[in-house]
């Protein structure tokens, strides 16, 4: 890794993407602290500091400390990440849609994007309008006017249209996908927390504490050996061995070959996990919209909420959290077999690899190829959606350790260690892509 990027600095154009990405992160940081229009910012920290909502922890958690400055980026990318789930979901169910995805090509995929953000738009809306209910009645706001009121929501909607907009600008200029770069370096911004937070379990009130660094190795290690697992699984891959017969390609005889199809054991990525963390979170959204002190509160609404933030809190106790752990596991295990089967089709594989003169060794062309890929890619989807599932789940367990409540979980180095391998890779790709394009200037 240090080597690629180290190759990465001395190439011109891949430094210059690389710069520039890193422009755009730096000016998402500063956006990061410059306060809504409105705001009373001495009263914001009081209240902010008191407060003790899950909510707001895991919204906190997302957008790198935005949401608890209540920034411009408080909202951060979450109202896209939604607008993606309904768009895909949506083109499952119309097909006009489905049509425009699967074979509409560069110009249908563009539709799609301009879809999406104009629905990013209007749920960046509803959610604006929803935190400014949510919170007009805590006294941070200098005056509760439909002014103070239109420059909160307007500005909480600019916000999320700018960082969609340096999204773009890092996918097609920089490195990597600036989405998930947004949401990495949100995530990374509360290292600095879980550090101060491991130190004073070592240093209970002062004095050194031989069980508080106890439990702080027991982290480390726990976390350095789930980046290892995480690494593992990630660059792991089910080679199917391919075979090419003869055949003539214009005037010409093209030789025998033997390739593979490398399949990863977890194809969908980090996707699911955003994807079910956003899902999941969304009732609490809703509700504390419209109820702003639903925290405070008993009954049906509170406790849909309660479930809702389980996954961001230990203070919901125990028996949310399990519920919340097994509709956690369901929606990863379900998004990771919509997004492997949206990116990979057993069927055009096999139509590919027919059309080519290639076979699967012992496997027949045709529906045979299909059928035999599709109960491999079923094997390697259960595996994926499992193995995810328990690593953003089993960290969820240690927050009801005493005294240990970490900024960082099993969704969040997920969340980490996937993004940092997919820009590493990318990053070789345009290495790689250099190397040729000087070799054959």
């Amino acid at each position: 890794m240090f080597k690629t990027i180290k190759n990465a600095l001395k190439t011109p154009d891949v430094r210059k993407r690389l710069l520039y990405t890193l422009l755009l992160i730096v000016i998402f940081r500063l956006g990061c602290y410059i306060t809504v229009p409105g705001v009373d910012t001495f009263t914001l920290n009081e209240y902010m500091s008191s407060a003790s909502n899950g909510m707001a922890s895991l919204i906190d958690l997302i957008s790198g400390g935005a949401f608890s400055r209540f920034s411009i980026f408080a909202m951060s990318i979450s109202p896209y990440i939604t607008a993606s789930i309904v768009i895909q979901l949506l083109g499952m169910v119309i097909p006009s849609l489905e049509r425009l995805a699967k074979e509409g090509g560069e110009e249908g995929r563009k539709k799609m994007n301009r879809y999406t953000k104009i629905l990013t738009v209007f749920l960046a809306l509803i959610e604006g309008l929803g935190i400014y209910l949510s919170y007009s009645s805590s006294g941070i706001f200098m005056d509760t006017s439909f002014m103070t009121g239109f420059t909160v929501v307007i500005s909480l909607m600019a916000g999320t249209a700018l960082l969609m907009w340096l999204g773009d600008e890092i996918t097609n200029k920089g490195i990597g996908n600036g989405i998930s770069i947004i949401i990495f370096v949100g995530i990374i911004a509360g290292l600095p927390s879980a550090v101060t937070t491991i130190w004073k379990l070592i240093m209970e009130s002062g004095t050194f504490s031989t069980t508080g660094l106890l439990i702080a190795l027991g982290v480390i290690i726990g976390a350095l050996i789930l980046v290892a697992a995480v690494v593992f699984v990630q660059q792991a891959e089910r080679r199917v061995p391919v075979q090419y017969s003869k055949r003539v390609v214009g005037r010409k005889m093209v030789g025998a070959q033997n390739t593979h199809i490398p399949l990863k054991l977890v194809m969908a990525g980090v996707m699911p996990i955003i994807f079910a963390s956003s899902f999941l979170t969304f009732p609490a959204m809703i509700i504390q919209m419209f109820i702003p002190d639903i925290a405070s509160q008993t009954g049906f609404w509170a406790t849909i909420y309660n479930f809702s933030i389980a996954s961001s809190t230990s203070s919901v106790g125990w028996g949310y959290t399990i519920a919340n752990a097994l509709v956690y596991l369901l929606l990863i295990v379900g998004f990771t077999f919509f997004y492997t089967y949206a990116t990979f089709n057993p069927a055009e594989v096999s139509s590919n690899i027919k059309k080519n003169g290639g076979f699967i060794p012992g496997i027949r062309a045709g529906k045979p190829t299909t059928d035999y890929l599709s109960s491999i890619i079923s094997k390697l989807t259960w595996f994926g959606g499992l193995y995810l599932a328990s690593i953003a789940i089993i960290p969820m367990l240690v927050r009801f350790i005493p005294n240990v409540d970490l900024a960082f979980g099993g969704t969040s180095i997920l969340i980490v260690v996937g993004v940092a391998l997919e820009t590493i890779k990318q990053l070789e790709s345009y290495l790689v892509m250099r190397h040729y394009k000087g070799f054959l200037e």
